[in-house]
């Protein structure tokens, strides 16, 4: 797929989604979603670029639906009309020989409803070739590792009962690294719709700082329980298990949620703790896979409550609710975790003596029922004294329950979000991300 102008795209789109209208049999439904992009994509390594290019691609998604029975086949979108349309027509045929040789599913949701969107989101992103001498000068004499990527990213969902929704947006990201001499790390990202060069100077400036921080000798930590400061980063990883196993209606239903004790009255979570669901950014499109369109604003727990879970059809569908436009997965796609009243300039000072972490990963449920997460600290993380930084920490396991560090052991959250991107690329350029304030808690355990 070459660079093709965004009217283009969305015209091919339009004649593939009504030479399909048109071409089924009766009885016969379709959902038809597309995932597109075209990216810019440049690797930094020691303050040089060491890979740049352009990507171009898209793919139809084509779910054939007949006789409660279903099936679904990939296949490229150019944006050449006659090309997308010939190829549509090739995998309708193909997938009604296959769908009459498949079992009934008894859960099959057939699209309905007539809704219709289109968000067209326009940013200021770098030019192509002022990428480079944008980036690099802030970071010229520091080991800089890194990958900027952006671009338009578009999604688009149609069916056979009219619905059809289309969403395109201008984003960029930038996933750097900074390492010491001998080999610590200091991560930071920063992401958006337009290029702020204010913005990435500050973030490169605080970096900085903390890799300074990082020259001095680690401190060996005996495991144990200490007050502790999250920064927004890693709180976004805690809040990212919530989409295993935490706020899926068919989970809690299946006996593997993480908030079911909550549900059931047995546990709270501190009345500082705020979650919903917020596509009022524009960051991510609001319809699913089956053109469903989410509430604009979500709240799933309010003052520690749990409101509400997320509810896809299907599961709406088994256990006779109302479902409230999640995907089939039933994860979090645009969630809020809501601001404190901690200021930025009193978060060592509120923290006193204990840790600072900025990073979390390879987080897993230890005990999901009772809202255990396991993981490890990473990259600039350091012990905390009477409000000053004393030195780096050796990297250590934490082990604790979410109704604990969310709950009766969180003191505080800071008055400030930060949006912690999505910059997944394994597929396709990932969207959206999470607004997250960073914490700060007692006793968080920590076993190794």
């Amino acid at each position: 797929m070459t660079t093709v102008e965004l009217g283009a795209l969305e015209q091919s789109f339009n004649t593939v989604v009504e030479q399909l209208r048109s071409g089924l049999n009766p009885g016969e439904h379709f959902t038809l979603t597309l995932t597109s992009e075209q990216s810019q994509f440049t690797r930094f390594n020691h303050a040089r670029v060491r890979q740049t290019g352009t990507v171009c691609d898209g793919i139809l998604r084509l779910k054939l639906m007949h006789d409660q029975r279903s099936s679904y086949q990939d296949f490229p979108f150019t944006g050449e009309v006659d090309i997308d349309r010939q190829e549509a027509q090739q995998v309708l045929y193909a997938l009604r020989q296959e769908v009459a040789q498949l079992p009934e599913n008894p859960y099959l949701i057939l699209p309905s409803g007539r809704e219709t969107s289109r968000e067209l989101h326009s940013g200021k992103l770098l030019a192509t070739e002022r990428v480079p001498s944008t980036i690099l000068p802030a970071v010229a004499d520091l080991d800089f590792t890194g990958i900027y990527s952006a671009g338009l990213v578009i999604r688009g969902y149609a069916d056979s009962m009219g619905q059809k929704h289309w969403f395109a947006t201008d984003t960029y990201s930038l996933d750097y690294s900074l390492f010491t001499d001998q080999g610590q790390a200091v991560k930071g990202t920063i992401a958006g719709s337009e290029w702020d060069q204010s913005a990435y100077t500050a973030k490169i400036e605080q970096s900085r700082e903390q890799l300074n921080r990082l020259t001095k000798a680690a401190k060996p930590m005996q495991r144990g329980q200490y007050r502790t400061y999250l920064a927004p980063a890693a709180v976004a990883e805690l809040v990212a298990m919530l989409s295993w196993g935490g706020v899926s209606e068919a989970s809690y239903r299946q006996g593997g949620s993480c908030f079911a004790a909550l549900r059931r009255g047995e546990k709270k979570l501190s009345p500082k703790f705020h979650l919903k669901e917020n596509f009022t950014q524009g960051l991510v499109p609001r319809f699913n896979e089956l053109g469903e369109v989410a509430p604009a604003e979500l709240p799933l727990i309010v003052a520690g409550e749990l409101v509400t879970l997320l509810i896809s059809s299907k599961t709406a569908k088994e256990y006779s609710l109302n479902a409230n436009g999640a995907t089939h997965d039933e994860g979090l796609r645009s969630p809020e975790l809501a601001i404190g009243d901690l200021p930025s300039d009193r978060i060592l000072a509120e923290l006193d003596t204990g840790l600072y972490v900025s990073n979390l990963h390879y987080l897993n449920w230890s005990d999901r029922p009772t809202g255990r997460i396991t993981g490890m600290t990473r990259y600039a993380c350091f012990w905390v004294e009477n409000g000053e930084v004393v030195a780096p920490i050796e990297n250590l396991r934490f082990d604790d329950s979410l109704y604990q560090f969310w709950g009766e052991n969180l003191v505080a959250l800071t008055n400030v979000q930060e949006f912690i991107p999505d910059v997944g690329t394994y597929e396709h350029r990932n969207l959206g991300g999470v607004w997250v304030p960073g914490m700060i808690v007692d006793n968080l355990t920590y076993t190794l």
